[in-house]
């Protein structure tokens, strides 16, 4: 099947899953750029994947501002501190051979399958906000859990989502929809500063990444619609993406765990 078709296919899948089940679906592209789109350097996958992820959070970050579920001063602190991180992650990363980057991608995929069974309250304070006042007490952890998370976001090449969300809870106290919706604007950082680091080393693949992007798009429409659908349903399709991502991540665990032992 021709290579372009495959990055369409994969990138509608991503973005499906995403508007589907709001989430955990990034981490499946660089699986699929490597095992199903072909892409021979875990590094490439891994920059061209965040360039995709950069795109997606930024679209979807629109959507979300338009429904005033948006943190902006907490956003865009967190963001900036953790972009740091993320320059730091990528360019550890890149040192690191591809298929021990991939064995350690697989463990974190079965570490994110893990977390998504876990529910997540929706208690919060909805009118939390960064003041003068409340900065004292704010800013340490939106910088601390900022540098941490961009940090893995960078080494990784994700939009970590699944770790910014519970990590502004904790920093801020804010209520899940907000921190949903904030959370777009360090995924959108950390995928960006990612793609820089990568595509200052040469490893993205441009056209890939674009004709991955425009199916996320696709799928996005798509997944969002049924996701309406099966409003009711939604637990136990992301306990089936838990599931999905976790067996996932066994195999690139195993597979690339071959490759780097190589035959004996």
């Amino acid at each position: 099947m021709p290579t372009d078709l495959l990055s369409g296919l994969s990138g509608a899948l991503v973005g499906a899953i995403l508007g589907l089940v709001g989430g955990g679906g990034s981490v499946l592209a660089v699986p699929l750029l490597v095992y199903g789109v072909g892409v021979s350097s875990a590094h490439v996958a891994i920059g061209t994947s965040a360039l995709a992820v950069a795109a997606s959070a930024f679209a979807n970050l629109i959507g979300h501002w338009r429904a005033r579920t948006v943190k902006w001063r907490c956003g865009l602190t967190f963001a900036a501190a953790g972009v740091i991180g993320a320059f730091g992650g990528s360019t550890l990363a890149k040192s690191i051979d591809g298929a021990k980057l991939l064995a350690l991608f697989g463990a974190l995929m079965i570490v994110v399958g893990i977390a998504m069974f876990l529910k997540r309250k929706a208690e919060g304070n909805p009118d939390v906000r960064l003041t003068r006042a409340s900065a004292r007490y704010l800013l340490p952890w939106l910088i601390g859990g900022g540098l941490g998370v961009g940090l893995l976001s960078g080494f990784f090449g994700i939009g970590g989502g699944f770790l910014i969300v519970p990590a502004l809870m904790v920093a801020t106290g804010m209520s899940l929809p907000f921190a949903i919706g904030t959370s777009l604007i360090a995924v959108t950082a950390f995928g960006a500063a990612t793609a820089a680091s990568y595509a200052a080393s040469g490893l993205i693949d441009w056209r890939i990444a674009g004709i991955f992007i425009l199916g996320g798009v696709l799928g996005g429409v798509g997944g969002s619609s049924l996701g309406r659908l099966l409003a009711g349903r939604k637990g136990s399709l992301g306990t089936v993406l838990a599931a999905v991502i976790m067996a996932v991540g066994v195999y690139v665990v195993a597979r690339s765990a071959m490759d780097w032992i190589g035959p004996s």
